[in-house]
C-alpha cells in the first residue's frame, strides 16, 4: 500500500468518528427523529470492507449504515442532511438514519428490518449470476440477525446456486441487550455458515487492515467463481444499541477493556510506530474531519425540508414503453 491509501483508511475512521458523536449530540438537541444506531467502535469494519471491493460490487447493509454510507462515498454533508430529515439527503430526507442509500454508488441500504435485507442480498446476486456480470454482493448484517429465517434462507439459496456473495456478520456482542451466548444454539456464529456447507473465516474487526486483507481474499475467491462466502468480524460498540439503550446488561469494565483496543487508536499507534505518518499529519486529517462534519451540520441546516408533494414520489414505478 501508498501512503496515502494509509492515510485515507486513517481519514474514513476518524470522520466516522466525529460524524457519529455529533450526531448524538443533534439526537440529543431532538434535531434528529426516529432511531439512531451509532457506529463508534466499528469504524474498521465497513471501512476494510469497502476498501477491498471493487466499485462495481454491491454493498447493502442493516440499519448501522452511517459508516458505510461514508465509506462508500456519499457527502458527509448529504449523510448529515439525511439524518436532519432535509431535502439534500441521500435519500431526500425520508429515509433518516436507518435508510441511507446511493443507486449510482452501487449501495442499497441501510434497512430497518432485522435480516429483511438479506433475500435482496441474494436477488442481486443472483441476477449478476444470470447476466454473467463480474460483480459480488457484499452483505453485512449483525450476529442478531443470523437467528431468524431470512438468514438461513438466503444463505441457503446462495450456497445451492453458487451466487456471488460475501455474507459478513458483524458480531459487537450483542443484539440488542443479549449476547449470543444467551440467544443462539451454536458458540460460535461461524458455525453457522458451516452448516450449509459454505466457506467460512473469521477476522478482527478492531484491525482495519486485517479486515482489508481478508475481504480482498474472499472476493478475489468469489469472482473467481468458487461460489458464496462467510466472513465473521468481530467488532464491539462502544455506545448502546440505540440512543436510548440504557445499557444494563454489560458493565462499565468491559466496554473499557475493549475502547483501550480501540480501532482508531491502535492504527494510529501503528501508523507512527511503522513511520508511515506522525502525530502532527496525524492531527491534521483529525481536525479536517472535525471540520468536514461542522461544515456538513451547517450545509444541513441551511437546507430545506422535503416539499409536501415529495411524500408521493418514489412509491412506484413509472409505466414506460419498452423498445
Amino acid at each position: 500500500m501508498e501512503k496515502s491509501e494509509y492515510l485515507e483508511l486513517y481519514r474514513q475512521m476518524v470522520l466516522i468518528r466525529r460524524l457519529e458523536e455529533t450526531a448524538a449530540e443533534l439526537y440529543q438537541k431532538g434535531e434528529i427523529g426516529g432511531f439512531l444506531h451509532l457506529y463508534i467502535g466499528q469504524e474498521a469494519v465497513s471501512t476494510g470492507i469497502v476498501a477491498a471491493r471493487q466499485p462495481q460490487d454491491h454493498v447493502i447493509t442493516a440499519y448501522r449504515d452511517h459508516g458505510v454510507a461514508i465509506n462508500v462515498g456519499i457527502p458527509t454533508k448529504v449523510v448529515i442532511s439525511e439524518l436532519l430529515g432535509k431535502a439534500t439527503g441521500c435519500s431526500g430526507g425520508k429515509g433518516g438514519s436507518m435508510h441511507m442509500a446511493s443507486v449510482e454508488r452501487h449501495f442499497w441500504g441501510g434497512h430497518a428490518i432485522v435480516g429483511a435485507h438479506l433475500p435482496i442480498a441474494t436477488g442481486l446476486a443472483l441476477a449478476d449470476h444470470m447476466e454473467k456480470r463480474n460483480i459480488v454482493t457484499i452483505c453485512m448484517f449483525g450476529e442478531g440477525a443470523t437467528n431468524i429465517g431470512f438468514f438461513h434462507e438466503a444463505i441457503n439459496m446462495a450456497k445451492a446456486w453458487g451466487l456471488p456473495v460475501l455474507w459478513i456478520c458483524e458480531n459487537n456482542r450483542y443484539g440488542m441487550g443479549t449476547s449470543p451466548e444467551r440467544a443462539s444454539a451454536v458458540s460460535e456464529i461461524i458455525q453457522k455458515a458451516c452448516g450449509y456447507g459454505m466457506r467460512a473465516y473469521d477476522v478482527d474487526g478492531m484491525d482495519v487492515l486485517a479486515v482489508k486483507n481478508m475481504v480482498a481474499e474472499r472476493l478475489e475467491d468469489i469472482r473467481a467463481g468458487n461460489g458464496p462466502q462467510f466472513l465473521e468480524v468481530c467488532t464491539y460498540r462502544f455506545r448502546g444499541h440505540s440512543m436510548g439503550d440504557p445499557e444494563r446488561y454489560r458493565t462499565k469494565e468491559e466496554v473499557q477493556k475493549f475502547i483501550e483496543k480501540g480501532p482508531i487508536d491502535n492504527f494510529r499507534k501503528y501508523l507512527i510506530a511503522e513511520a508511515i505518518s506522525d502525530k502532527e499529519e496525524l492531527t491534521g486529517i483529525e481536525d479536517q474531519a472535525a471540520a468536514e462534519v461542522e461544515e456538513g451540520v451547517r450545509f444541513a441546516h441551511e437546507s430545506p425540508e422535503p416539499a409536501d408533494e415529495a411524500l408521493f414520489e418514489n412509491i412506484y414505478v413509472e409505466d414506460v414503453e419498452r423498445g
